[in-house]
């Protein structure tokens, strides 16, 4: 749009604020009237986004552009939205070329456009691209962004025009007709980077079993042992038996990892991601926070793994934030400064030692204080929190003769056909994982239900821990190509809520 008269100029673009994953749009409005010389900037724009006057300056010198001598109003609409960060530097600088007339108005007027300038003009890579080009698409906006970031851009939609250009002095150009910005490549799937391969693993059939288990069906796993059992190096070969992402999916957790700034340019998340803080983590590291808000671990591992080691560590208050995100798959974040909620549906996967010394149950090497050290040391983990843990096994470690004998294990990829052919079972019966499959879509045999609610009743189960024991059961009876959970199923299921 554009307001003109003897007075005043007017010119707008389109650009984005961030709230959680989600992109707001913004409209940057620029308006040249007479008067003394000034650069303002209104509404709620954070300490960020007031700087960006005199990097747009600086991109404008680099032009051998100067700054008209007027009175330049950059409004940021709508006025009661903060707006925050260094990626509405493109837009008024747009905005602002087109009121200063270097550029037509009516070719950004339907325009979206993000990036951080540099002084020298260089169009810098931002947080979010991959939101914003959503919510463009949903708009109808064309898009600018950083050149880096075309590809993942293209992902908004796959008819959506998008401009990716190296610096500001290449788009003035480009809108002229003086030079051709360079095409944007498709965008690629992710790099595999894991050369990690069960094949690897000796002995450990319980810590073998459980990994597929929890690999089939999503489920949740905590295991403990000695050191040197192998607990970290099962966990850190999960992602090898996991299918990639559904589109989807990929989409779901690009956006969180867009957001964060942890994206690798053009290449979405196609893989489960692996996320593996250490026990040091703050419970704000994990859910997300700090004076910008952005997601934490347990939201960068949507659609992936979340393994924590050495488990009772982290701090108590680190540990039980994970309770609601475990049960309804989001975390909200409230701050002073606002409520926002990112997803966070992972596997959660954990490792522990029994016992502070590491070594209940071997012979010679206890210390003085067991079996007491164990009870103290668990209790650091709370009971609802185990509860909501599908499987708890103990492994023990190898023998001297195991670790020369024992031959290699199966190969993943061998135990990914079979995991990818349960998920299939999963998703024609339910349309999900078995994780999260509804009870009335399990199946049980009746002998297996009268077996399943007389072990509950002797164990002590909980309402959640019965559904967990199902769920887990189920998929055991996928991966044994079963129509029905029998009580063969079950009885493997209660084997690992023993701990």
């Amino acid at each position: 749009m554009e307001t003109s008269s003897t007075s005043s100029t007017i010119a707008l673009i389109h650009s984005f604020t961030f709230q959680g994953i989600d992109a707001i749009p913004v409209t940057v409005e620029v308006q040249l009237t007479k008067g003394l010389p000034a650069f303002i900037i209104v509404g709620m724009a954070n300490r960020a986004v007031a700087e960006a006057k005199e990097r747009v300056r600086g991109a404008l010198n680099s032009m051998n552009l100067a700054l008209p001598t007027k009175r330049i109003l950059v409004n940021l609409a709508p006025s009661n939205l903060p707006k925050e960060g260094a990626h509405l530097d493109l837009p008024i600088a747009l905005a602002l070329l087109a009121a200063m007339g270097v550029i037509p108005i009516d070719l950004i007027h339907n325009t979206a456009a993000i990036g951080e300038l540099s002084l020298t003009g260089e169009i810098k890579n931002v947080r979010g691209i991959l939101c914003a080009a959503l919510e463009a698409a949903a708009q109808d906006f064309s898009l600018i962004c950083p050149q880096q970031q075309g590809s993942d851009a293209r992902w908004g939609h796959s008819e959506m025009q998008v401009l990716a250009a190296p610096s500001l002095l290449s788009l003035v150009n480009h809108f002229h007709g003086r030079q051709i910005l360079p095409p944007i490549g498709d965008p690629k799937p992710q790099i595999h980077k894991n050369n990690l391969d069960m094949k690897d693993v000796r002995g450990q059939p319980l810590g073998r079993r459980v990994l597929e288990i929890a690999a089939a069906g999503r489920h949740s796993l905590l295991m403990s042992g000695p050191p040197g059992a192998g607990k970290s190096m099962l966990a850190a070969r999960l992602p090898s038996l996991l299918p990639p992402l559904k589109k989807e999916e990929i989409l779901e957790a690009s956006r969180v990892h867009s957001i964060a700034g942890t994206l690798e340019a053009g290449h979405l998340v196609s893989l489960p991601p692996f996320r593996a803080p250490h026990h040091t983590a703050s419970g704000v590291a994990l859910t997300g926070g700090g004076a910008k808000i952005l997601p934490g671990e347990i939201s960068l591992a949507h659609n992936g793994i979340l393994f924590l080691d050495e488990l009772p560590e982290f701090s108590r208050s680190a540990l039980e934030s994970l309770r609601q995100p475990l049960e309804e798959g989001k975390i909200t974040v409230a701050r002073a400064t606002g409520h926002l909620t990112f997803p966070a549906r992972f596997q959660f996967i954990a490792a522990m030692n029994p016992c502070r010394c590491g070594n209940l149950g071997l012979a010679g090497k206890e210390c003085a204080n067991a079996p007491r050290c164990a009870e103290s040391y668990i209790s650091k983990i709370s009971g609802p929190l185990l509860d909501r843990i599908d499987m708890r096994v103990g492994l023990r470690p190898l023998s001297p003769k195991d670790i020369t004998q024992t031959p290699f294990g199966e190969s993943s990829e061998n135990i990914r056909i079979r995991v990818q052919e349960a998920r299939e079972r999963q998703y024609q019966r339910q349309g999900c994982v078995n994780a999260y499959a509804p009870l009335e879509k399990l199946f049980l045999d009746e002998n297996a239900q009268h077996f399943t609610e007389k072990a509950a009743s002797k164990m002590g189960l909980s309402a959640r821990g019965i559904t967990r024991l199902l769920r887990v059961s189920r998929t055991i009876a996928d991966l044994n190509h079963s129509e029905r959970i029998a009580i063969e199923d079950v009885a493997e299921a209660l084997n690992y809520r023993l701990l």
